[in-house]
């Protein structure tokens, strides 16, 4: 068993919960490297029986970094710990390269960890990389404020909360940062004591992009003050997101209903609630939901929306989706434009946005694509308090399953295509889901037919 530092092992991990394993992401930084050696010193004294995997994605954009890659695989030979290499093959993209690597690190690192039948993977970002996010992003709100000539970029203030504790990636697999209350020297105190070398990546220098600028400017006199600064404003951000994702949350119980697949209605109580910030926010993410859009619609457009529904009856249009604000209520729906166009059904594959599609059985080819006005048009709808227009409206976007030879029919009128499963998706979160954002995305959920989201990695207490 390692002998690191127990007390400061014991109180970074022993809220997580270990049952199905763990991945730690180790690049053989000074940040990974102490995460792995205090993960594993934790697990051998608590629960030694619990399978851990390191994981190291080689981004192949250098040439030092497949050999940094190797040095991380020895280290873990050196303590008995499993450990992949995963490299990112293939080109990269000229433009928006930190992003992208982030989206193909996570993305390996969740392959690595489903094929292990692991649900929680580890990082080692520190308090150090939240300051940095949150003084980076608060630079981009000042300057986006400045160029539109108002105060405020987003009054949610989602983007100052920083990193979360903990985000669900792709609906199914944990990302947990133990160390965001942890400083950067004390874990290379660590490694220092124990005498464990380090890669200092040569990208963490190069100024040509945002983070190693806004790292530098922090190793100024006024550096600390600025870091401690943004760690108090990541924490109240943080407990206001959470907080107005509960509120809004509870709007969407009580006042949203799904009267039909693709039919959203909210009760126009909404709008007089009281809570324009929780109902905005609501409003929000139900319409970036019904459209099949990744991204919330523009703070600023919300309120201008809301402002306009609040004035009167009216019909319009935001992130794909359809308001419609008539007297036996405020309806959304998928607008006709830019729906799919017919296709074969592929395995695991999110349909618009909003449907995720998944084959049983590949022996048959099956086709895909709205099912259309024409054909919504003979639906029999039932008479009652929604509209039937709007459910046929609504069904005219929902996808429609076929067989070469056959007439289509929606995807979920019970038709009899074992083959296939279709199921509903929370496009705002199905990507990345922040753990502040964990009541709305179930409220949601829950609301359009969802699956439930898999059981938080703390145990005893919520993310936050």
């Amino acid at each position: 068993m390692l002998d690191i530092e127990p007390d400061l092992s014991t109180k970074l991990f022993s809220h997580i919960d270990f049952t199905c394993g763990a991945v730690a992401a180790v690049s053989g930084g000074s940040d990974s490297t102490a995460l792995l050696l205090l993960l594993k010193q934790h697990l051998d004294r608590v629960a030694p029986a619990t399978k851990l995997l390191a994981v190291t994605i080689d981004h192949d954009l250098r040439p030092g970094s497949a050999a940094e890659a190797q040095a991380v695989s020895r280290l873990c030979a050196t303590y008995a710990i499993p450990h992949r290499i995963l490299t990112w093959s293939g080109r990269k993209p000229s433009a928006g390269l930190p992003a992208a690597a982030r989206e193909a690190r996570y993305r390996l690192l969740a392959e690595a960890a489903q094929t292990e039948g692991i649900g929680l993977i580890l990082t080692g970002h520190t308090a150090d990389d939240q300051a940095e996010t949150v003084l980076m992003r608060q630079a981009r709100e000042e300057g986006l404020a400045r160029d539109e000539g108002r105060g405020h970029a987003d009054t949610a203030g989602r983007g100052l909360a920083g990193m979360a504790p903990a985000t669900l990636y792709d609906w199914r697999t944990w990302i947990v940062r133990p160390f965001l209350g942890v400083r950067r020297a004390a874990l290379r105190d660590v490694l220092r004591r124990r005498r464990v070398g380090w890669a200092d990546d040569p990208t963490n220098a190069n100024e040509a992009f945002e983070r190693p600028r806004m790292r530098a400017a922090l190793a100024d006199g006024n550096g600390a003050r600025r870091i401690d600064d943004a760690l108090a404003l990541a924490a109240r951000e943080g407990s206001a997101r959470t907080q107005l994702g509960l509120d809004a949350a509870d709007l969407i119980r009580d006042l949203a209903t799904q009267p039909a697949a693709g039919l959203v209605r909210l009760d126009p109580s909404l709008l007089k609630a009281g809570e324009d910030r929780a109902a905005i926010y609501a409003l929000r993410i139900l319409l970036a939901t019904t459209g099949g859009v990744a991204f919330l619609p523009d703070q600023t457009r919300g309120e201008a929306l809301f402002d306009r529904l609040k004035a009167g009856f009216l019909c319009a249009t935001l992130s794909r989706t359809v308001v419609d604000h008539r007297r036996a209520g405020l309806f959304m729906r998928r607008e006709a434009r830019g729906l799919p166009a017919a296709a074969a059904a592929t395995a695991n594959v999110v349909w618009d946005g909003r449907r995720r599609i998944t084959l049983n059985d590949g022996s048959g080819a099956l086709l895909i694509a709205p099912f259309g006005a024409a054909a919504a048009r003979r639906l029999a709808v039932g008479e009652g308090e929604t509209p039937p227009s709007l459910m046929r409206a609504a069904f005219a976007a929902e996808p429609a399953l076929w067989r070469p030879g056959e007439s289509p029919g929606l995807s979920g009128d019970g038709r009899g295509l074992t083959e296939v499963e279709v199921r509903p998706v929370v496009a705002p979160f199905a990507r990345f889901l922040p753990s502040f954002d964990l009541a709305p995305a179930r409220a949601v959920a829950g609301l359009i037919g969802a699956p439930p989201l898999p059981a938080p990695p703390f145990s005893g207490h919520s993310a936050g």
